[in-house]
């Protein structure tokens, strides 16, 4: 677990200075940019407003928690940020690129190439091992296979599970699953990572290992991370809380 040292310290001066190199670009443009976003679906008794003109920002390094009760609209942020869905008014810029008004096939490569996302379905494939697992999105991109090995022997260790790359998901618990999810979400070096209630399917104990196991490979990995979720654990570790209720943002903290 990642922890800060006390502020005053010269220890803290370091860490701090380290966190802003990791979340700084030469033009200073944050990792996501959401302007006014709304989102709007339209059923045979009427329209429902899932979000409501949602602005904020998030920069280069930052590990942010979105909270909210279910129905506060924090899948679909998420979706509109990861380019799964489309907001009906406002943009979304992620990494420079903006989500919200590229065609679909462009949003299929930055999924691909620069984010990564982690739900609370592990989505593991039964019939093959952890490492094969992790190794998956890289054999989609053709990865040569030296650097495939190596990339996943490094996440494994990362996610401490590197006693276990050989054994399939139906031999693992919950945790471990999730672990092998992240490892597996980190395959493609992302800029950034969306989970999604990571830890909703694991008990109190094991999702607190989760999240400061994702707060560790946000700063090993120095990548930008949106996390929804109700675990106060997350919540603490976080650099900011984005707090959502009936599709508007209300709280930021």
């Amino acid at each position: 677990m990642t922890t800060t040292p006390p502020a005053g310290t010269a220890e803290h001066t370091t860490a701090t200075a380290a966190r802003a190199a990791v979340g700084s670009s030469p033009d200073g443009a944050p990792m996501v940019l959401v302007e006014a976003v709304g989102r709007t679906y339209a059923t045979a008794a009427r329209e429902v407003h899932a979000l409501r003109d949602v602005s904020f920002e998030v920069g280069r390094g930052q590990l942010v928690a979105l909270v909210g009760r279910s129905g506060s609209g924090k899948t679909t942020l998420l979706n509109c940020v990861g380019g799964l869905d489309r907001p009906t008014t406002g943009r979304v810029v992620v990494d420079g690129t903006e989500v919200s008004a590229i065609d679909e096939r462009a949003r299929t490569a930055l999924r691909r190439d620069r984010l990564a996302f982690v739900f609370q379905t592990f989505g593991l494939v039964p019939m093959l091992s952890a490492a094969e697992n992790v190794g998956l999105p890289m054999r989609l991109r053709k990865a040569p296979s030296a650097e495939r090995e190596e990339r996943v022997a490094h996440l494994l260790d990362l996610v401490g599970l590197t006693r276990h790359a050989a054994q399939r998901p139906s031999e693992l618990s919950g945790g471990q699953q999730q672990r092998v999810a992240i490892a597996r979400a980190l395959a493609n070096s992302p800029r950034l990572l969306i989970a999604d209630e990571p830890t909703g399917q694991l008990d109190a104990e094991t999702g607190a290992t989760v999240m400061a196991l994702l707060q560790s490979v946000v700063r090993a990995e120095g990548m930008t991370a949106i996390v929804s979720t109700h675990d106060l654990t997350l919540q603490a570790m976080a650099d900011r809380t984005l707090r959502l209720a009936d599709g508007r943002l209300v709280d930021e903290g």
